[in-house]
């Protein structure tokens, strides 16, 4: 975002105004929101979110235990996910053998 705020800081305006927005409208609690957004900070592995909504979610009332069950919970999907994708793309390795196997899209 630093480059972003420096080089189209109108985009990073509007940013801001979403997150506002989400304080406005939100549905859930505070450390429901956070358990979340600590989630997706993992797997987008976006290091000054995972800090910010790890704090958050203490500040929030979350126990170091439940933390630690979010942490868990991203590793196992994130394992399942990439397990699934793998076996996806390599569905036709056989013939990939066969055909001598090439890095780049034709």
């Amino acid at each position: 975002m630093r480059l972003l705020e420096e080089w189209f800081p109108e985009f990073a305006g509007e940013l801001d105004e979403i997150d506002e927005l989400y304080r406005e409208k939100r549905m859930i609690d505070e450390k429901t929101y956070q358990f979340i957004c600590f989630a997706l900070a993992i797997r987008g592995r976006s290091a000054p979110c995972v800090r910010k909504h790890f704090k958050g979610a203490l500040e929030a009332g979350a126990a170091l235990r439940e933390l630690a069950y979010i942490m868990a919970l991203v590793f196992r999907e994130s394992a399942g996910n990439d397990d699934c994708w793998v076996h996806d793309v390599l569905d036709d390795y056989k013939e990939l053998m066969k055909n001598h196997v090439h890095c780049c899209p034709e």
